[in-house]
């Protein structure tokens, strides 16, 4: 075997790129040889971001280096996917490498397409612009919030697929209790604009949700989707998604949730469906031209909420799926479209959403866990990390 040929090439060193990895290493019959391709030098467990946006932690609880991540007997190859040639069971990437492979399997997260909201880019990061969807400005959320003096707080879900669709509204729920704390909540008002018709689609937690939102005295502007951002007049532009008209708010401090999509060498592939996606079997994780590629995480067409939750249940699926199809026997691994939200609604308080394909609810506790407890809170905050680490991270889970 060439240095550039692989038993099993992944494309991508994130939770499923390496949760993959560490699963196949340990398989009875692991495959001789294994790659990931990943240019990173930073690893990051993003669903503590929340929390860092929320001044609970610091943002390098989040972060380890890719040497420290990368399972044993798997080949690192630090450089960039750029094409894909299924035909020739062959990747390249930036530095002119063609990687071959026996198998493939295609994980390489989602795309942040800042530059879709016009004046985004410039604007972020300052003048209470923020987002906690990057490690470099994750930490200005907490500073816009702790900082806050009163005024009009948006906060924004855009109209495409995100990772982690609770993610914009858990922010603001810290939010409102931070200014309540800091006894600026009756000098503010806190709007949630979401390209969505509701705050969430599975109706049990829909409707706790609601709830809230009229307790906490929440304004919700739905089917409104942000398109510009005019820093000089502190101006947030919404387009609507069902036929009204634009809406301009005013802003004080506004938390931006870009619209996300597969990386653009996954959408002008030839593994990819009309969406852009890689189009793979939502229960086998076969793609459904190539026999020989998988996919997982959140540039896969899998229509289940793109969580690290969501990994952990599809990552023994294409283990089990793609060490039958090396034996020659046939896939019978199934992925139900599990996938977990631990909705935080404030300081202390979580409602864990669990749920699967068609919206099934799967939970995992017996107890209601469309209420708020501390119990989940702690498991979010504390646990979770650790299980990550120590044991998703390392095939153990």
């Amino acid at each position: 075997m060439s240095n550039d040929s692989f038993d099993v090439l992944i494309v991508g060193g994130g939770t499923a790129g390496i949760t993959a990895a560490s699963q196949l290493v340990q398989q009875a019959d692991a495959p001789a040889r294994i790659g990931i391709v990943d240019p990173a030098q930073a690893h990051f467990y993003q669903p503590i971001w929340t929390l860092v946006g929320g001044g609970v932690f610091p943002r390098e609880v989040s972060m380890r280096t890719m040497a420290e991540v990368m399972p044993p007997g798997v080949e690192w190859i630090a450089d960039r996917v750029t094409e894909f040639v299924p035909a020739a069971n062959t990747v390249k990437t930036e530095d002119g490498r063609s990687l071959r492979y026996e198998q493939l399997i295609v994980a390489p997260g989602i795309q942040l397409d800042w530059e879709k909201i016009e004046g985004l880019p410039a604007a972020l990061g300052k003048d209470g612009v923020t987002s906690n969807y990057t490690y470099d400005t994750v930490p200005y959320t907490w500073e816009c919030i702790r900082k806050f003096q009163g005024g009009h707080a948006v906060f924004t879900f855009p109209n495409t697929p995100i990772k982690c669709a609770g993610a914009p509204q858990k922010i603001m729920w810290l939010a409102e209790e931070a200014f309540r704390k800091q006894s600026v909540r009756s000098r503010t008002k806190i709007t949630y604009a979401a390209a969505g018709g509701a705050i969430f689609g599975i109706p049990k937690y829909r409707d706790a949700l609601n709830v809230l939102v009229k307790e906490r005295d929440i304004d919700t502007e739905f089917h409104r989707n942000l398109v510009a951002i005019r820093p000089q007049s502190k101006e947030a532009v919404f387009a609507s998604t069902n036929g009204g008209d634009e809406l301009i708010l005013k802003y004080d401090m506004i938390h931006v949730t870009p619209p996300q999509s597969a990386p653009d060498f996954v959408k002008r592939s030839p593994l990819a469906n009309e969406g852009g996606w890689v189009d793979v079997d939502k229960h086998t994780l076969q793609h459904t031209q190539q026999a020989n590629v998988f996919s997982l995480g959140d540039a896969s067409s899998l229509p289940c909420s793109k969580t690290g939750a969501a990994i952990r249940k599809q990552a023994p699926v294409l283990v089990e799926n793609l060490m039958a199809l090396r034996a020659g026997r046939p896939l019978t691994a199934s992925y139900d479209g599990y996938a977990s939200c631990p909705l935080v609604t404030g300081y202390g308080k979580v409602i864990l959403a669990e749920f699967g394909y068609d919206g099934k609810i799967m939970e995992t506790f017996p107890f209601d866990q469309a209420r708020e407890r501390y119990s989940m809170y702690a498991l979010k905050a504390h646990a979770l990390p650790a299980l990550y680490w120590n044991g998703m991270l390392r095939g153990r889970l």
